[in-house]
């Protein structure tokens, strides 16, 4: 039998972390909870953690340097969680590789959507299994490879990737030539449209040329079609 996902909060009003515990405790999930970064550290080192929901206004160390820490060192999906509302903090935020952002106060049914989400993005839930034939991309001298959700370039070195860089990749190199708009892109990444002012994808698209073309203010391999969207140019094979 699969273990339940583990949910780790870090949240110091303990009103709301309290809240948090008892509705994924109550669909199912396992849940943990942590008040500032010494905390959340000590809970990653002892226990197998799936996803972190991460406010940004805790005592002592500043939600972004928590946010850098944990896609930096930890890898794993984290949600932003906070209060900070504005563009400026959800950019920030996205750019240092969370892999969705949620304004408080916020609906509950909706934090839980938007973690199955990531959830199924990060293969932590089962998910169908992909065709045989289309499990590696090849394009430019790199290899993605779904199987072990890894991208890795001309010299054999593995590129690190957020899950929501992982899911944009695939979902250009799967489609090559093709002009996806924002909307499709947010809907293959977070299942929702993008709306008028989310910069979201191409807060993501910037920080994905900086890891794979060789000139990102020139791009090679994604390019920007003006008005519609983006498209991956590169010849790519499927493996």
């Amino acid at each position: 039998m699969t273990d339940p996902p583990h949910l780790l909060v870090v949240e110091d009003e303990a009103e709301i972390a309290e809240m948090l515990r008892r509705y994924f405790s109550g669909q199912g999930f396992r849940v943990s909870l942590a008040s500032d970064g010494t905390q959340m550290r000590a809970v990653l080192a002892r226990e197998a953690i799936t996803l972190v929901l991460l406010d940004l206004g805790l005592p002592g160390e500043d939600g972004f340097e928590l946010t850098r820490h944990l896609t930096s060192e930890w890898r794993g999906p984290v949600i932003i969680v906070s209060g900070r509302g504005d563009a400026f903090d959800r950019v920030v935020g996205l750019e240092l590789g969370a892999d969705d952002y949620v304004t408080k106060p916020f609906e509950l049914r909706e934090l839980l959507a938007r973690v199955r989400s990531v959830l199924r993005r990060s293969a932590t839930l089962p998910a169908p299994p992909e065709p045989e034939h289309s499990s590696v991309f090849e394009f430019e001298g790199f290899r993605l490879r779904l199987d072990a959700r890894s991208l890795i370039d001309a010299s054999g070195r593995e590129v690190a990737l957020t899950t929501g860089e992982f899911e944009l990749l695939h979902a250009l190199v799967s489609q090559p030539n093709r002009v996806l708009s924002r909307d499709q892109l947010m809907n293959a990444l977070h299942r929702r449209d993008a709306g008028p002012f989310d910069r979201a994808i191409d807060v993501q698209i910037g920080r994905l040329r900086r890891k794979i073309e060789a000139d990102p203010a020139q791009p090679a391999i994604i390019k920007s079609v003006r008005g519609a969207g983006y498209l991956c140019a590169a010849r790519v094979q499927r493996g």
